[in-house]
């Protein structure tokens, strides 16, 4: 019997032994993502990265809480294309989507697909943009392309749906957390992968009815390059993006009856579409709203008119129009913010946060007047940029900042890297995770490539262009018949890029280099012309 006790004690010690053990070794669980994107969000615009024009605190959320990126780029500034680049991991020449009147072939190899191959549940909330009903999703609730503000219609899984009564950032989300809330009421140990995707802020930027209240008192700093005279510049200077030429109602929201003696055309932005008139356009957009709604829209739209015709003419009537685009931009953005609130608050309530990636980020940047500027497209910074923003309680350290030259074609293989899958080799972006665990590969890019495909003949009239940036230079090369020329900015010492140093003795050196690394980068990229 005395020996009972020893024997007991060492049965009880070997039995913790092992339990502490299997702990160990039990594989980690592959983490859920949520890869949040919205349409045409400047950086500017979140108060993470400037707090200069609107505060965004469940944005800046994910920044606090994890890795903001300081320069994150696409690889060509247009909608379709850059969604394209971030579901394929490739640039545009690779996965046949130069722009936005070019097919997308759906069977193409996507990062959702290879995921829900894996196990994932998969599901695309929001806009997709890529027509064609993408493959590989367990549930789809995808806009009719680009979508309206107020009363959206869906398909669901193919079938289309009815107009759903409400405001479509909020719409989407309440069919994200319906999605979110499975996963989270789910026995299984299946992760899930959730793109909720917003429309918002896509032109015609419709601001929500409970941020009508006191818009047009708030008044936003004018750039200093509102008046851009594009001296140097002249595929610049060719653009029709001006917020000068903006439409008065398609855009401002002049309603007709404030149109009169000039019917007010606007700029030519759509002038190859005879089908569209902007006035028009907008009253069918009033259409859409409830009568709850329209009696918001009521006086705000009364004192808009009233505002244009003490303008109109005047010269004050550009910055008219600049506070005007701003307000309502602005306020499709905070309807972005208070959504994404909505979900990051299910997802802490319902103890999914600690092992979710959560991933902000747009389609691409976006002008907010710099060069008198709306839209995007040109490689100029503001467009160029896209905000990115990844959380990840377990693996990603709150509050960092990373300066690194990183892509949107970087994120499904970041993705399938956090997956434990090994990316195809034809995808031509580089995992993020190294970036997020505070190591950076010796090997990391130094200069990234671009290229613009659409023809200037279509919207926008951007000439077609290539370039080249690193960290402080960056060479633009139009390839456009009538605009073949070159662009060279010093972005140290040129941040506004009003400069073009092209053929400036003193950066002979770095012209030379660029050209040389952009030749170097096609042959890698394979892009041929």
């Amino acid at each position: 019997m005395r020996h009972t006790f020893p024997l007991l004690l060492l049965i009880l010690l070997c039995t913790c032994d092992r339990a502490q053990n299997d702990v160990a070794n039990e594989p980690t669980p592959r983490p859920n993502i949520l890869f949040i994107m919205s349409d045409d969000h400047a950086q500017r615009a979140i108060s993470a990265y400037s707090d200069e024009l609107i505060k965004t605190p469940n944005l800046d959320r994910i920044a606090k809480e994890g890795m903001l990126f300081r320069n994150s780029f696409v690889t060509n500034s247009i909608c379709a294309p850059s969604r394209a680049a971030i579901m394929t991991g490739k640039y545009s020449h690779l996965n046949g989507k130069i722009d936005n009147l070019s097919p997308f072939n759906p069977n193409q190899w996507t990062f959702p697909e290879e995921l829900h191959k894996a196990g994932y549940r998969t599901s695309l909330i929001g806009k997709h943009h890529l027509k064609a009903i993408p493959r590989g999703f367990d549930e789809f609730h995808g806009l009719i392309g680009q979508g309206s503000y107020y009363s959206p219609v869906f398909v669901h899984n193919g079938d289309t749906l009815e107009a759903v009564e409400g405001y479509t950032s909020t719409v989407i989300t309440d069919y994200a957390l319906r999605e979110l809330r499975k996963a989270a009421t789910d026995d299984s140990d299946q992760p899930f992968m959730m793109l909720y995707w917003h429309k918002a802020p896509h032109r015609n930027w419709m601001p929500d009815t409970n941020d009508l209240p006191g818009l047009l008192d708030k008044r936003y700093p004018v750039p200093a390059n509102l008046r851009d005279s594009y001296e140097g510049r002249p595929a610049a200077e060719n653009a029709d993006m001006r917020i000068a030429d903006m439409f008065t109602s398609h855009d401002l929201k002049v309603t007709g009856d404030y149109q009169n003696p000039d019917p007010g055309t606007g700029g030519a932005t759509f002038i190859k579409d005879p089908k569209f008139d902007q006035v028009k356009n907008f009253r069918r957009q009033l259409g859409r709203l409830s009568p709850a709604q329209q009696k918001a829209w009521e006086p705000f739209l009364k004192r808009v008119g009233e505002e244009w015709l003490a303008v109109k003419g005047t010269d004050k009537e550009l910055e008219w129009r600049y506070q005007r685009y701003m307000q309502d931009y602005l306020a499709s953005v905070k309807s972005v913010d208070d959504n994404v609130g909505r979900v990051l608050d299910y997802l802490d309530e319902s103890g999914l946060a600690e092992n979710t990636i959560v991933i902000y980020t747009s389609d691409q940047g976006f002008y907010l007047g710099e060069h008198g500027w709306y839209d995007k497209r040109f490689m100029y910074e503001e467009s160029h940029r896209t905000p990115l923003m990844i959380r990840y309680p377990a693996g990603v350290k709150p509050a960092s900042v990373n300066e690194d030259l990183v892509l949107n074609i970087d994120l499904s293989s970041t993705l399938l890297d956090y997956a434990g899958i090994s990316p195809p080799a034809e995808l031509q972006g580089a995992s993020l995770k190294p970036l997020l665990e505070g190591n950076r590969p010796e090997d990391w890019r130094e200069d990234i490539y671009y290229r613009y495909y659409q023809q200037m003949d279509s919207y926008h009239r951007v000439a077609r262009h290539e370039g080249v940036r690193d960290g402080r230079y960056k060479l633009i090369k139009f390839t456009e018949p009538g605009f073949e020329s070159y662009e060279l900015f010093d972005l140290e010492t040129d941040p506004n890029e009003m400069n073009n140093r092209i053929g400036d003795p003193e950066l002979e050196a770095v012209e030379t280099r660029l050209e040389e690394r952009m030749a170097a980068l096609k042959t890698e990229l394979k892009v041929e012309d």
